[in-house]
Order: C-alpha cells, then structure tokens, then sequence
C-alpha cells in the first residue's frame, strides 16, 4: 500500500488523514500479524504511548482496526481490510502461541455468528484460538 492507498482508506472509513494517522495506518499496513501498542511505539519513534493509542481509539471507532486481547492483559491491532466505517466485513479468527506468544491471523477461518438472547444487541465477535503454533511445533 503506497501513501495515496493509505489516505484512502483512511477517508473511506471517515477519517481525516493526518500525519501521525497516516504512519500508524502506514506502520499497521507493513505487519504481518496484529501488534501492540509497545511495538508501535518501539518501531515509531516520532510518536509517544498516548498519541499512538489516540489513533487506534479513533482507528477502532471506524472499524479501520481490529483489537485482539489475547488473554494476557495485552491487545494487539490490526488494519481492517473493510473499506465500510460502518462494519468490518473481514473478521476472522486469530490463534495465539502459548510458547512465542505470536497472535497470528487465520484469514480463511471466518469468525462464527453467535446468537444473542432477545433484548441484546451484538457489536462484534472476538475469536481468539490458543494453543501452539506450525513454527513452535517445529522445534
């Protein structure tokens, strides 16, 4: 994804495409895997703690992100493929390793429909798989 991808997108989802949205979005779109705001701080070194999890706030309350706790006390972010600020149109399920404590995304598994009871209405789905990863297998 170039610059004028990123502007995009952001503006698809109703978001003003400042500097500091733009890098994030930037530094989101380069991972492949969903990432924690320490690594965002640690891989941007222009922004503090508070700015990077401004933008996410703002970034989730678009649906441009997707935010995966991963049972840890720790959540982790990715860039939401949807181009609709309404809903994400790409959930899917994620597996985190107990051993490398990797969150890796299973794009071709999708987040199941889970039914609610009458009165309750459902915001989205957050499917987290645990166990240990093809790679930790390996060793």
């Amino acid at each position: 994804m170039n610059t004028n991808e990123h502007t995009l997108l952001l503006e698809e989802h109703g978001i003003k495409p400042t500097a500091n949205r733009l890098l994030i979005a930037k530094a989101l779109a380069s991972q492949h895997h969903p990432v924690s705001v320490k690594d965002l701080e640690e891989s941007l070194l222009t922004l503090d703690k508070s700015s990077i999890f401004r933008v996410l706030t703002l970034f989730r309350e678009h649906h441009l992100v997707h935010a995966i706790e991963t049972g840890e006390g720790i959540v982790k972010y990715e860039l939401c493929q949807s181009h609709n600020e309404e809903e994400d149109d790409d959930e899917h399920v994620h597996f985190y390793c107990e051993r490398c404590h990797r969150t890796i995304c299973l794009h071709d598994i999708p987040v199941p429909q889970i039914p609610v009871p009458e009165g309750y209405r459902a915001e989205g789905t957050n499917v987290l798989v645990r166990g240990i990863c093809a790679c930790c297998l390996k060793l």
